[in-house]
């Protein structure tokens, strides 16, 4: 694991944190153990159900508790659009 500074929304308000996050060897590694996660937390189906829509998924996660920040799901999908323009360029 890694410690790191965070910021996290708690009842309304932003705030610093330090958290404890999973560390990994590779990409390759996250990305497997995300999976892994997603799949073995019952409360996150609804998300994966829209596997193929990445807004439905990325408003899934957040209305199933997966991050503090309300707007959690604009800002996943800000990344997505961005790679997205990348990729295109």
């Amino acid at each position: 694991k890694a410690s790191s500074e965070t910021r996290e929304v708690r009842d309304g308000v932003e705030r610093s944190e330090r958290a404890d996050f999973r560390r990994y060897d590779s990409p390759a590694q996250s990305i497997a153990d995300y999976v892994r996660f997603l799949r073995g937390n019952p409360r996150y189906a609804q998300a994966l159900a829209h596997g193929g829509d990445a807004a439905q998924f990325a408003q899934g996660l957040q209305k199933a508790g997966y991050a503090t920040d309300p707007r959690y799901a604009s800002k996943l999908l800000g990344v997505i659009e961005r790679v997205r323009s990348l990729r295109a360029a």
